[in-house]
């Protein structure tokens, strides 16, 4: 059994299993190698060797106890038909949303076009560096994914009212968004995945009385879908203001929490297993602050059950070196 599942399964809260969000990625000169001779990101996610190779690269570095494969929760509007391409310095760019286009595909195109990424989970499932470690697929949750398809970019800090104007699209495109989630998050699990991780990364863009029906129902519908395949379910609601009721409501296995938040007012909040909250920048810093920051969390959550990881992706600019010396400290940690 790994040490995540012990942690979640078992509700140990004397181990502190870890793994990083954006492990697999630019801070790895073994990523960037690759990256440059493939520049179309949606292609490489599409690469099933390369992406389980890329999936693989900090496992072999590292150890971590999960392994996160390396995707992006735009496959999804890819899957759908929608053109999504990455500019670089920019991010993400959408096409123009075509709703009647979208009502034409069906479950088995989908899947065809997002095979690859299938491929790819089962390939690191089946390779002898995961064994008793997590594989983790996962997905955009709706409110996140409705974002990226109508803004057709990043919103960064705020979204046009505009794009929410229309509530007839809004709630069809938020069934067709549930439909291929759940096609989505069933095809990776029977390829391999383990776990599945749910992130919400503009749910701080929702006022309060739009939660219900932006945040908290959607979710609620993929929680419950992914327990009923007895998988266990993290959830990422990034920036939102109130995480306990978040997870009274949405009732994942796992909460991820931001680094804008007061970690000990969350453990003294929340009953489940606690993930993350640590800000990337202090993977930046001297080795000292790291180390202070880090017994930090671990000393807070030393009764809880807790998986340490961060805030947010690791930074491209993080060194590598700087990545091997924060395992050791979790794994030296008594």
């Amino acid at each position: 059994m790994s040490l995540i599942a012990k942690c979640i399964k078992n509700k140990d809260k004397t181990i502190k299993p870890i793994w990083l969000m954006r492990q697999a990625g630019r801070y790895l000169p073994e990523f960037r190698d690759i990256r440059i001779k493939n520049p179309d990101f949606i292609k490489l996610c599409l690469n099933k060797n390369l992406s389980s190779e890329i999936t693989l690269q900090p496992i072999k570095r590292f150890g971590f106890d999960a392994a996160i494969i390396f995707s992006d929760i735009l496959m999804l509007p890819y899957g759908l038909g929608q053109k999504v391409e990455f500019k670089k310095n920019f991010g993400p760019i959408l096409g123009e949303l075509d709703l009647a286009s979208i009502e034409e595909i069906n479950e088995r195109v989908f899947t065809d076009k997002l095979t690859p990424v299938y491929d790819a989970i089962r390939s690191v499932k089946e390779n002898k560096l995961t064994k008793n470690k997590e594989v983790i697929g996962f997905i955009g949750a709706p409110w996140t994914l409705l974002v990226y398809m109508l803004n057709k970019q990043s919103p960064k800090k705020e979204l046009s009212s505009e794009i929410l104007k229309d509530k007839n699209k809004i709630k069809s495109l938020f069934n067709i968004i549930d439909k291929y989630l759940k096609i989505h998050i069933k095809n990776q699990i029977n390829a391999g995945a383990t776990i599945i991780q749910i992130f919400d990364s503009w749910a701080g863009l929702v006022d309060n009385k739009s939660l219900d029906n932006y945040i908290y129902e959607p979710t609620i519908k993929l929680v419950q879908f992914v327990k009923s395949l007895n998988t266990p379910v993290i959830c990422f609601p990034r920036n939102i203001q109130d995480y306990k009721k978040y997870v009274e409501i949405t009732n994942p296995d796992v909460i991820n929490i931001d680094y804008n938040v007061d970690p000990k007012k969350i453990r003294d909040q929340i009953g489940i297993v606690i993930q993350g909250g640590m800000d990337p920048k202090f993977l930046l810093n001297d080795r000292e602050k790291l180390k202070k920051e880090v017994l930090n969390y671990l000393n807070l959550f030393k009764d809880h059950q807790y998986i340490f990881n961060l805030g947010h992706g690791v930074l491209p600019e993080t060194d590598p070196g700087t990545v091997e010396y924060l395992v050791k400290l979790i794994r030296d940690f008594k």
